[in-house]
């Protein structure tokens, strides 16, 4: 390519706290019943003073220590002053010059190729208020905008990186890890949907001079982007776009303000809207209502006791301790906390960490999504496959046997609940337990070799794959007969 992409991230986290970041008003999702949600202090009625969220801000530096950051002892409050609709105070409540944290890294995959990764630099982690949400007539037709304030006031944390990232990819796993990192945390469900995490990507390129230097051009800010995948297009095209304004224009950075575009996810394209506000035009100034905030060496020995095993190391340790593959050990890690614990408990209780493994990131991850249902609603709980399990690494049960077992567990627990006695019950019933007894299989193993002479013949020639079918043969006559055991067998009597 002739240029490289450089991105910047701001990130926007919800928090999970009962009520608002400055007020007791209650802080939860509720697109019903809009502006219900309000009261003096998010209006900005005369007379109405904040007082800060004590969790909120806890939340908050529990976040910036899991993303390596430094802590602040001093922090304050400025207002960010604009005129918008959803801005009944006509100024947001946020951090400037002295935000709670800063210069801190988060580790992403380098590329899709490699297993290598890159630290992306974080600037700052601050917090501020959420503003309202305007919600627009897009048909066409010219309708009314409505304004909905159920969303002001709630603890929002924003998250800016440095222009580390090179790749669209990068990017959009950068944002994966972040959501992940959050959710484990337990500081927001950074659902995309409901708003919770939102984010807009700072773009422009490196381009290639005649001369080997780097010609930069403008930022542009990306918004309106409502999934990861869309972030990852959005950067692709804009990248695309400023080049070949570049070869149309020249225009390097310096030469033009910054732009606002938006993401128009159903033609694939970003749009211009208007010039970015500099900070100047914020004419920000420490809030008078609100006092410092200082953070003691207590406060953030409480904080970090809260901290939690984030993936990147559980993705490492699966690796070491159960002998599994940085693959499968990232499908059940991304799945989150539930999957991961669930995964962990089975390992331990069947003694096999990539029986487990197997088995989680096939047949139940399979059946969770042909149910649509979460890990903590699964029927079959981590006891219940981990006892299960053990009973195929003890050869006491073959894999098919034991899948057929597990059939049956979900059948049952349709009508009833089920527990670790419901396996014994259904092996006996069926006559699943593995027949090692060399008595038993003999007879059988005899008749399927005197009437497949064909196929001895081709295995005392040398085609020893075409025992496969005979070994079916053996196994269908004698449930639960070990295929390992009847080849052994097999192959020793051919030989005679």
């Amino acid at each position: 390519m002739d240029y490289e992409i450089v991105v910047g991230l701001e990130v926007h986290v919800q928090l999970l706290t009962n009520s608002k970041l400055f007020s007791g008003c209650v802080n939860q999702f509720n697109p019903g019943e809009p502006n219900t949600q309000t009261d003096p202090i998010i209006l900005g009625l005369p007379g109405s003073l904040p007082v800060m969220n004590r969790e909120a801000f806890l939340l908050s530096v529990r976040t910036a220590l899991a993303l390596n950051c430094q802590i602040a002892r001093f922090t304050k409050w400025d207002r960010k002053q604009y005129f918008y609709p959803d801005l009944p105070k006509g100024y947001q409540i946020s951090q400037y010059d002295l935000p709670f944290s800063s210069k801190g890294w988060l580790e992403v995959p380098a590329s899709e190729e490699s297993d290598e990764t890159v630290k992306i630099r974080i600037n700052r982690v601050h917090l501020e208020e959420d503003a309202g949400k305007n919600i627009h007539d897009e048909s066409g037709r010219g309708g009314d905008s409505q304004i909905d304030l159920n969303r002001a006031g709630t603890p929002l944390l924003e998250i800016v990186s440095e222009p580390d990232l090179r790749s669209a990819f990068q990017t959009r796993r950068y944002l994966e890890e972040m959501r992940l990192l959050l959710t484990y945390l337990g500081v927001s469900d950074c659902n995309m949907q409901e708003g919770s995490l939102r984010c807009d990507a700072n773009v422009n390129l490196w381009i290639k001079g005649e001369n080997g230097e780097k010609i930069a051009t403008p930022i542009v800010e990306i918004k309106n982007m409502n999934s990861f995948r869309n972030v990852e297009a959005a950067v692709n095209y804009e990248a695309s776009r400023q080049f070949e304004h570049w070869k149309k224009t020249g225009q390097k950075m310096g030469d033009v303000g910054k732009q606002t575009r938006g993401w128009d996810a159903n033609k694939q394209v970003t749009f211009a809207q208007r010039t970015k506000e500099e900070a100047a035009d914020y004419r920000y100034f420490p809030d008078p209502d609100l006092v410092p905030v200082t953070v003691s060496d207590a406060l953030l020995d409480k904080v970090k006791a809260t901290l939690v095993e984030f993936p990147s190391v559980r993705r490492a340790r699966f690796q070491d301790e159960y002998g599994i593959s940085l693959y499968d050990a990232s499908v059940i890690v991304d799945q989150g906390v539930m999957t991961a614990d669930y995964f962990e408990q089975t390992a331990k209780l069947c003694g096999d960490g990539k029986q487990a493994a197997n088995w989680l990131t096939q047949d139940v991850l399979r059946e969770l999504k042909e149910r649509d249902t979460g890990i903590e609603d699964f029927a079959i709980s981590a006891e219940i496959l981990g006892t299960l399990l053990e009973k195929v690494v003890k050869n006491e049960l073959t894999i098919k046997s034991g899948r057929e077992v597990f059939a049956a567990l979900l059948e049952r627990s349709e009508g009833d609940a089920i527990s670790t006695v419901d396996i014994n019950q259904i092996i006996d019933e069926r006559g699943l337990k593995v027949v090692s007894d060399d008595g038993a299989l003999a007879p059988i193993i005899a008749a399927v070799i005197a009437r497949n002479e064909k196929v001895v013949a081709d295995v005392k020639g040398g085609k020893v794959q075409a025992i496969g079918p005979l070994i079916g043969q053996v196994a269908k006559e004698i449930k639960g007969a070990d295929p390992k055991k009847i080849r052994e067998m097999l192959l020793a009597e051919i030989q005679k």
